[in-house]
């Protein structure tokens, strides 16, 4: 079974689409670890097609925040502003959907996934020290998370720790990281839609742990469409600018 994980859409159908449009026919499975909404102009279209998916989805920290599950006042004035537009858009249906996504971690067949961290779904997994405790506690060898928007992961085999960098080049869509035994994997796709790694690319993976394999995949979508519907839709002038730059 392979599987389409996706994370962080962040409303973008347009990156959404291009990374579908790339990976077709390539998986059987889609899995989605959260964020679907805040900061781009397309929360509704973006629902539904993640619904039409039927991926397996659980919730991020925007998707708590946009319900009322969450306080907004956490967030960044930015981000906060993203919120409260996204709220007044959603439809009754796609409001409960997102409302009533469960948290991680998930078991998903051999793997597990998290939007955060294995002890927190808000929690920042930027560092292999800060990776270490969900290492060292994960549900299973190779756990997908998302939320920090950047592509790669950290590896736990024995004692030692290690960070990965999959990054596609040249002509490359994606880059194999192959799963090795006695090894824990925490593995980030990286963001569909507002990627922070300096690539301004959607970044999403397919996983194949029958053969042992992990594609850390990178697409080009029209930005400048996406900024132009932000841009109508009256967001934050920063949250356009920064999709062109990765950031």
């Amino acid at each position: 079974m392979r599987y389409l994980i996706l994370s962080d859409i962040h409303a973008n159908l347009t990156a959404l689409e291009a990374a579908l449009a790339a990976a077709k026919g390539r998986w059987d499975k889609a899995v989605c670890l959260g964020d679907l909404v805040g900061y781009g102009p397309d929360p509704n279209e973006v629902v539904n097609r993640v619904r039409e998916l039927d991926a397996v989805t659980i919730r991020g920290n925007h998707d708590k925040a946009v319900t009322g599950l969450t306080d907004p006042e956490e967030f960044n004035p930015v981000a906060h502003n993203a919120v409260l537009w996204t709220r007044a858009q959603l439809d009754p249906g796609n409001r409960d959907y997102l409302q009533n996504l469960p948290m991680g971690p998930l078991q998903v067949d051999a793997f597990s996934i998290v939007h955060g961290s294995v002890h927190d779904e808000d929690e920042y997994i930027f560092a292999p020290e800060l990776a270490l405790p969900g290492l060292i506690d994960a549900p299973s060898s190779v756990v997908f998370f998302g939320h920090t928007h950047i592509q790669g992961g950290f590896t736990k085999k024995r004692d030692d720790l290690a960070a990965l960098h999959p990054k596609p080049s040249g002509e490359n869509k994606f880059s194999t990281v192959s799963i090795e035994p006695n090894t824990t994997y925490l593995l980030n796709p990286g963001s569909i839609g507002q990627p922070r790694d300096a690539d301004p690319r959607a970044a999403f993976a397919i996983s194949d742990l029958e053969n042992k394999s992990v594609e850390f995949w990178r697409i080009p979508y029209d930005i400048q469409t996406v900024q132009e519907r932000m841009s109508r839709a009256g967001l934050p002038e920063a949250l356009i600018l920064r999709l062109a730059f990765g950031r």
